[in-house]
């Protein structure tokens, strides 16, 4: 059974950790993106912010999001997934701290730039490496895992958001954006001595030391036949970084960027500017509407425990499609009814964050699945940043929808774009479930929508 090494492994302990260590990445992206969604308007306030400010506020580390990803998806196929899984994390603290000092919007702005290259490059880096380490039985379930981390993290930014402000009011903001400092450092320590890919080294012809690194992690298991098949897997096949615009691979990469695109700028802006819209429909009163962000925040969470079940029981391919229909419903009732009863609002909120648990799992699945080795991390690099295009022009429109739109319109548009999400996986959504990565990712033909869709 080829690749039986990593694919038919059995999932333990060393499993556990590469989890952790990866989830660490999103935990802070998740926390970084919704802090500024509480301490926004505290800090508007303080340097005399307008609404453009606001959303350039808001917007600053999705454009980093995007140039992370471009550079660092394909610097980590050229130079390995390992040396870069740690030094990134540095810089998030250094310009969570900084941001304690700010003095105008400028400065904020440019260090939630830095910030954003730092997680782009996470994107890449740790999905890269996790997904080519995890057996194939719980490759969908593990890689959706760590988008949970990322609500966990958005949580307990409403959460650490909401005590700063209630102790020490509008000067809260600079604590709250210099927070994020903490889990940087702790993850920075815990990563280092992480292993490198042994699927990477291989590609790149360094079979001894992937020999090495599978001795290291499987033990005895790691006999010269193991070795030998996945060697005959891995071997280098010439992809190059411009075959991700060619063939079948550009149809994937087209599919990836557009399900993650049309997923996420709704929920990025709902996220960054949760208490914002929160307001617009009545539900402020103090920091009730942080609470509120908070308690959506763990539905969203919530979400994602049915759709890593599905993942693996009904399929990629069903899961994205139902989902993007039924996460548009919510948003059209907002839309059409924006002066609807506090508990019509409230359970639309709820609804849209637990219908999106599907797409938002898959965030993490489809990227890593259907590109190999040596144009993986640049394909999760081009997905991430092209979906932070999105999200960016989202956020940075939002507060301004809201303020010369008004509110329904505003969601009616958000529902739009999650309906042509829901038509585009429709269309193009492969079906990869319970595969090997090197079948899945090139080296057998992916199934087909008309396929799949027959099969679920």
């Amino acid at each position: 059974m080829s690749t039986a090494i990593i694919d038919d492994a059995p999932f333990g302990r060393f499993h556990k950790k590469m989890f952790l260590l990866t989830s660490g990445g999103q935990f802070i992206d998740g926390y970084l993106l919704s802090i500024i969604g509480v301490v926004v308007l505290g800090m508007s306030k303080d340097l005399g912010m307008t609404a453009s400010e606001e959303g350039l506020v808001g917007a600053a580390a999705l454009v980093g999001l995007f140039i992370g990803g471009l550079i660092f998806g394909r610097l980590t196929d050229r130079i390995g997934r390992q040396l870069l899984f740690t030094l990134h994390f540095i810089a998030i603290a250094v310009a969570s701290i900084a941001s304690t000092f700010v003095t105008d919007p400028t400065q904020v702005v440019l260090l939630r730039v830095v910030i954003g290259i730092a997680l782009g490059a996470d994107y890449a880096i740790g999905s890269s490496l996790l997904s080519e380490w995890l057996p194939r039985t719980q490759r969908g379930r593990v890689m959706g895992m760590l988008i949970m981390a990322w609500f966990v993290g958005a949580t307990a930014a409403y959460l650490v958001g909401y005590a700063l402000i209630s102790l020490l009011g509008d000067e809260a903001w600079r604590w709250a954006l210099g927070s994020a400092a903490v889990p940087a450092i702790i993850f920075t320590l815990a990563r280092i001595g992480t292993p490198e890919s042994p699927r990477w080294l291989i590609n790149r012809g360094r079979a001894d030391e992937a020999h090495a690194v599978l001795r290291r992690v499987y033990g005895d298991a790691a006999t010269p036949e193991a070795i030998g098949e996945l060697a005959s897997d891995e071997q280098a096949r010439g992809i190059g970084v411009f075959d991700v615009f060619r063939g079948d691979y550009l149809k994937r990469m087209v599919f990836v960027c557009l399900f993650w695109l049309l997923q996420i700028v709704p929920l990025f802006a709902i996220y960054s500017f949760g208490p914002t819209i929160l307001e617009a429909f009545k539900l402020s009163g103090g920091n009730a509407s942080i609470i509120g962000s908070a308690l959506i925040s763990l539905l969203f969470l919530l979400g994602c425990v049915p759709a890593l079940r599905l993942i693996e029981t009904r399929g990629r391919r069903p899961l994205v499609v139902w989902s993007f229909a039924l996460m548009t419903v919510p948003l059209a009732v907002l839309g059409f009814a924006p002066s609807a009863p506090v508990g019509v609002v409230l359970v639309c909120f709820c609804a849209y964050a637990l219908f999106s648990g599907g797409p938002s799992i898959l965030e993490f699945i489809y990227p890593t699945e259907l590109f190999p080795t040596e144009i993986r991390a640049t394909a999760v690099g081009i997905g991430t940043a092209v979906s932070r295009v999105g999200a960016a022009i989202g956020t940075y429109l939002l507060p301004i929808g809201l303020d010369r739109i008004g509110v329904g319109a505003t969601m009616l548009i958000m529902a739009a774009i999650t309906l042509v999400g829901f038509v585009v996986s429709a269309a193009m959504a492969p079906e990869t479930r319970g595969r090997r990565l090197v079948d899945v990712s090139g080296g057998a033909a992916v199934p087909q929508p008309a396929e799949t869709t027959r099969a679920s």
